[in-house]
């Protein structure tokens, strides 16, 4: 057999070239956090603009060996303390290629105990998580994310209503989520479900049926969204047309009252605007993105915070193997964050958590023009109710939660 040297002397070059092109120098420290995007989908649901590709399951040999590619840009394997496998849809995989896909990852990921990796930042535990549709989730499934090391399961699940399920373009029944949940538990000691709020002509008794039978469920962890319209989804097109008819911000911001005080009732830590969690169950992974931590991210669309750069792959799944194909980085945006980027992304991400930032320590650490002009925004928005101090730290209150993102941009 004839080897094409040439050919493999080139992709030498680019793995050479990968982690000086997301951002890592000599002397950074190593994220300990990783995220793989699986890009497949059987169906595009109406809400969604999420790089990924339906019913194409004619990619999923190649993409692994793209992925593969990208990967070995690590060069060496790295140890994370967290890994994060997102979508798309993960679980649509075949069990062998899901398997395949897991020793890929367990060679250059390998999970590791957070006292074994060198990093100043100290976090409760280990987290290897899957995302997952409930149509996916069987005993086989679940056993083969086991024998691979994963240990907690967010599943997609939205709602426990035939109506809003339909209307969201969702593949299951609220029994067939049921099911999945059970079947879960049984396997993972830590279970998220997702819920959508704020469907088209949903009533709030609607919303609360969900709340109440995802506690009654016994899930440790959930995430709550309200339903928006993105360009480039389905939805949008729709409501442009006047054909789909989002409810009244007022309605929708009850929901998100109405899930914050049932689920507290209920035992949950609200420990981020979107999620909450039974004590102990906090998503470790995502608190690497609202602590400012680098992370290292795989796949289409994928999106890396490495030494000081924000890089984001293309989101194209087709251009993305195209160019791992012929020997290029899928690196399709890039950008070096100066001192002043990175402090005001760090406190307009760290905000998010519940328990906010301790400003008065991070300032130090940033420009004297930066440092004063957050300031003044900060007095300005407790003097409005909408920041708290609260002993050394920074917090939105109540009131603050339910106007959050419209205050993000003064910030940034």
């Amino acid at each position: 057999m004839v080897v094409d040297r040439s050919r493999e002397n080139a992709f030498c070059e680019v793995v050479n070239d990968s982690l000086q092109t997301w951002g890592w120098q000599e002397g950074d420290e190593l994220p300990t956090a990783a995220y793989v995007h699986i890009p497949f989908c059987r169906h595009r649901c109406g809400y969604c603009n999420f790089s990924l590709l339906a019913n194409r399951s004619d990619l999923y040999e190649r993409f692994l060996v793209a992925l593969e590619r990208e990967l070995t840009g690590l060069q060496v394997p790295r140890s994370v303390q967290t890994l994060f496998l997102g979508g798309g849809t993960p679980s649509i995989l075949p069990l062998p290629l899901l398997s395949r896909l897991l020793e890929l990852l367990q060679a250059w990921l390998p999970i590791a105990p957070a006292t074994d990796i060198a990093s100043s930042i100290v976090s409760p535990a280990s987290e290897f998580s899957i995302e997952s549709n409930p149509l996916d989730i069987t005993p086989a499934f679940c056993e083969i994310c086991v024998q691979h090391g994963i240990d907690r399961i967010s599943i997609g699940g939205q709602s426990f209503q035939s109506h809003k399920l339909q209307q969201l373009e969702r593949d299951h029944t609220p029994a067939q989520l049921l099911h999945a949940i059970e079947i879960a538990q049984e396997h993972f000691a830590r279970v998220s479900v997702d819920l959508i709020f704020g469907a088209p002509d949903e009533s709030i008794d609607d919303w609360c049926s969900d709340l109440d039978t995802l506690i009654a469920a016994g899930v440790g962890h959930v995430s709550t969204y309200g339903l928006t319209y993105e360009k480039g989804a389905k939805f949008w097109s729709l409501r442009e047309k006047g054909a789909l008819t989002p409810i009244s911000e007022d309605c929708e911001l009850r929901m998100y009252e109405d899930a914050i005080d049932r689920l507290t009732a209920a035992g949950f830590v609200h420990y981020e605007v979107s999620n909450f969690c039974r004590p102990g169950d906090q998503c470790v992974h995502n608190q690497t993105y609202w602590q400012g931590r680098p992370w290292w991210a795989f796949g289409p669309g994928a999106a890396r915070y490495v030494g000081n750069r924000r890089s984001v792959n293309h989101r194209s799944t087709l251009e993305y193997i195209k160019r791992l194909e012929s020997n290029r980085l899928p690196v399709d945006e890039a950008e070096d964050l100066n001192m002043d980027q990175q402090l005001r992304e760090r406190f307009v991400f760290g905000m998010r958590q519940l328990c906010g930032v301790p400003w008065e320590s991070w300032k130090n650490q940033g420009p004297a023009e930066t440092n004063a002009e957050i300031d003044r925004l900060i007095e300005r928005h407790v003097d409005q109710g909408w920041m708290q101090r609260v002993e050394d730290r920074i917090a939105l209150t109540r009131m603050g939660l339910m106007v959050s993102d419209s205050l993000w941009s003064e910030y940034l």
